[in-house]
């Protein structure tokens, strides 16, 4: 389908065309045309398929069609790169409309913060905010969303994981009851289908491949302890042709260490994570995005919704803690039916999560076994079957238990 099938304005169309959007996807095909009718919608989908245009197209359709001096609709979103990448593509949309978007992120009270809430208070079309940093300025009084058409919860089940719930619930109560409400998650678990009952009203539902890799990329999984995992990256690196590599970990002490390594072996990479403050991640990430290194190595604050084009390969220092995270995170890669590949090393500690992730695949994927060859030591063994966590001895005790168990309340070590 072509999107001048969709009976989009003119001047939507032409700022469609200017961003190079050809073929409609089919997320955007079936939301559209519900978001252009006024329902309530809750969509999923996988990484990479087109889920912010689905709503950005028929949210800048109506504000062409009815011009407001009032902010018309509010996004919400986890992270402030996601919220910096939809201002863009609204920039970009908007071109020949000259819609007006503003977005809201950020921590404490500095010069941002009055230049957000001048902002806030004078209105603008569109506002896209991180719940918490919305809710600061909201508890001042001077913000009012009293003419707002739409609310859209983008990555939704992101900002459930990070505890934005009470937040999202906050602003609510300040927003119009008589508005259009959508809510977009690549997983659909149980607690975003309840907290969506709260949200939405007798909503339209779209699901296409929840929770499913995109097919070009090629997944390999590597055998390797914390001590081999580092020598095997730079073996790798070595052996593999790529433009564009993330390189993601679950702990943040583990960054600076990836990267002092990759350096010292005449790879350039920088790091970013949440301890960044907000200009040095975002000079990284433009770095990163305008090709003026090649190696980005990140925390899973990269994991969902950041668009970067032609990355070529994605690398698990680590199994993510949930199978869902190990599906955002190698959906970096592959975006826009292209290709791609995905490393992900295995420790012994893990080999539960990777259980965990087959199941979710609903294939078995090969465990490649070959630090030995290079010198670096035997790796560990693969046990198969491992799909719920182990037991866990426990401190100062002859017996053993689980995460599950409620008459010990002593704590379970940390996973790496």
């Amino acid at each position: 389908m072509q999107f001048n099938e969709l009976n989009l304005h003119d001047d939507v169309l032409t700022g469609v065309d200017a961003m190079n959007y050809l073929q409609v996807t089919p997320i955007q095909e079936k939301a559209i045309p519900i978001i252009l009718a006024g329902k309530d919608l809750i969509a999923s989908a996988q990484t990479g398929t087109g889920k912010t245009a689905a709503y950005l197209i028929p949210i800048l359709d109506k504000i062409s069609r009815e011009p407001s001096n009032h902010t018309s609709a509010l996004i919400l979103v986890p992270t402030r790169e996601l919220a910096k990448q939809i201002d863009e593509q609204i920039e970009g949309f908007s071109y020949f409309i000259q819609a007006t978007s503003l977005a809201i992120y950020g921590g404490g009270k500095g010069e941002d913060w009055d230049q957000q809430r001048k902002a806030l208070v004078k209105g603008a079309d569109i506002i896209i905010a991180t719940p918490g940093r919305l809710m600061a300025h909201m508890n001042s009084g001077e913000v009012k969303f009293d003419n707002l058409k739409c609310l859209i919860l983008d990555e939704a089940d992101k900002m459930m994981d990070m505890g934005f719930s009470e937040d999202i619930l906050f602003v609510l109560k300040h927003l119009p009851q008589n508005r259009q409400n959508l809510m977009f998650s690549a997983t659909m678990p149980k607690k975003i289908r309840d907290f969506a009952d709260k949200i939405l009203k007798n909503p339209e539902e779209i699901r296409l491949a929840v929770s499913k890799p995109a097919v070009g990329i090629d997944q390999q999984f590597y055998l390797a302890s914390d001590e081999q995992k580092l020598p095997l990256l730079i073996h790798l690196m070595k052996s593999t042709v790529a433009e564009s590599v993330i390189i993601f970990t679950s702990q943040k002490s583990m960054i600076e260490k990836v990267v002092r390594m990759l350096n010292r072996n005449k790879f350039e990479a920088r790091g970013i994570s949440s301890d960044n403050t907000q200009e040095d991640r975002e000079e990284s990430l433009r770095g990163f995005k305008n090709k003026q290194f090649k190696i980005l190595v990140a925390t899973d604050v990269l994991s969902r919704g950041i668009d970067i084009s032609n990355l070529n390969l994605v690398i698990n220092i680590d199994v993510p803690r949930d199978a869902e995270d190990y599906i955002h995170r190698i959906g970096r890669t592959a975006r826009a039916e292209t290709t791609g590949t995905a490393f992900t090393f295995i420790n012994e500690k893990d080999q539960y999560r990777i259980a965990n992730i087959e199941k979710l695949l609903e294939r078995v994927v090969e465990k490649q076994n070959i630090t030995e060859s290079l010198g670096l030591g035997i790796a560990p063994e693969y046990k198969s079957g491992q799909a719920v966590k182990p037991y866990r001895k426990s401190v100062g005790k002859k017996k053993f238990f689980n995460k599950k168990s409620r008459d010990n309340k002593k704590p379970l070590a940390t996973q790496s």
